[in-house]
């Protein structure tokens, strides 16, 4: 175990506090287990460590991170780890990539009941399933899923300017205040075409000369190995999968036509309608149905896009509808806490069986949502509200 407190000192000594999640307060961290799932880039580990930085004194041995893909499994089980670390005075276990251990649902259970003062937190796939496995610890442990950034927090990330998250209900009804305070501090427009590009991931900073080949390389990560491995895909179809993300990604936007799929991507109508579901559960697209309500197990979406708009950048070019931009943004901060369905007319989307909006540019009308209640026009390229017309980028205040 030694071997894995030297790892865990140097990683806690490359951590930096310099910019720490909002996430950070909204975690109970004092639950017996919790999980943190999320698309791979996010940054779930960072925010492990940094937790670990700000509430323990360098060298303590009361906690310990440590990736269940080290080579110390290969001759060690987690429940043997658990022993020795609360023998020695552990209370606190912080178990990154926890779906990369084959009996991870079993060994967690043994974990939780045999050790209850025991503090565990686990990070995971999107894609991993708390009730799937040997064990379901879905009554056990508490999940989070953890976003990439919002524009909210790439302002405070890359620009040091920290302004308080809004409800949506706020950003709709009384968006002044904020705006104008935003508006003070910078030019939002100019920081906002940068973050629609550039701004999701947190690893941009560090790569900044090769930023899209690495998103590309965690798409080719979900698709050849998470999808393999948690979701039993066939190796084979792998390279249709990539195909139907190419599809998808070159659409403007995406409505779905299965049968058209099927025969460009040479995989059965079934099979297609379950990979978008996996794609979805991975966090590669955003599936959207026109009735929430009555969607069945394997119905196909009505609207399928990308997840958020690095990727458009990523796999199609910086030459990517604008309009799609546009709508991709919308769905992947409203979809974080709302509930968001699809209009097939009058509107794009309704929220929460109340809201409707219609997405646009600044010059964008309300002649399709006239006479409709509580509809309002998201535009681009504004930076203060009008009335019923408020400026994109507020979304990115949501979270």
């Amino acid at each position: 175990m030694q071997s894995l407190f030297e790892k865990h000192d140097i990683m806690l000594r490359n951590t930096s506090l310099g910019f720490v999640r909002s996430y950070m307060q909204t975690i109970n961290w004092s639950a017996q287990m919790i999980a943190l799932r999320g698309a791979r880039g996010v940054g779930k580990t960072t925010l492990m460590l940094q937790y670990i930085k700000q509430n323990y004194t360098a060298y303590s041995r009361k906690v310990l991170y440590c990736s269940l893909d080290t080579l110390y499994f290969a001759n060690h089980n987690l429940v043997e780890l658990v022993s020795d670390f609360v023998k020695q005075g552990g209370e606190h276990l912080f178990l990154d990539e926890v779906h990369k251990y084959a009996t991870w649902s079993r060994e967690l259970k043994e974990i939780y009941d045999l050790y209850p003062s025991l503090r565990v937190v686990v990070s995971a796939s999107s894609l991993l399933n708390l009730m799937t496995g040997d064990s379901d610890l879905s009554r056990r442990c508490i999940t989070y899923d953890i976003q990439g950034l919002s524009f909210r927090e790439y302002l405070q990330f890359y620009q040091k300017l920290d302004f308080p998250a809004a409800s949506l209900e706020t950003i709709l009804m009384a968006p002044q205040e904020l705006c104008a305070a935003v508006n003070v501090a910078c030019r939002p427009l100019e920081h906002f075409h940068h973050y629609l590009q550039f701004g999701y991931y947190p690893f941009y900073a560090k790569n900044k000369a090769n930023y899209f080949q690495v998103v590309e390389q965690v798409v080719n990560f979900v698709v050849d190995v998470e999808l393999t491995q948690l979701c039993n895909v066939d190796v084979a179809n792998t390279r249709k999968i990539k195909s139907l993300l190419s599809i998808v990604a070159s659409s403007t936007p995406f409505e779905v036509d299965v049968s058209k799929l099927s025969v460009l991507t040479e995989i059965n109508r079934a099979t297609i309608i379950a990979y978008f579901k996996y794609l979805a559960d991975a966090r590669i697209l955003s599936c959207l149905y026109s009735d929430i309500a009555s969607v069945k197990r394997l119905q196909k979406p009505d609207k399928i896009y990308l997840d958020n708009t690095n990727l458009i950048s990523a796999l199609s070019g910086r030459d990517a509808n604008v309009g799609t931009v546009r709508e991709v943004f919308a769905v992947n901060q409203l979809s974080q806490a709302h509930q968001v369905e699809y209009k097939k007319k009058n509107g794009d989307f309704f929220v929460d069986g109340r809201w409707t909006f219609e997405v646009g540019g600044a010059d964008k009308g309300f002649g399709q949502i006239a006479n409709i209640h509580d509809s309002y026009v998201l535009a681009d390229d504004i930076e203060t509200p009008s009335g019923a017309k408020i400026p994109l980028w507020l979304l990115g205040f949501l979270y």
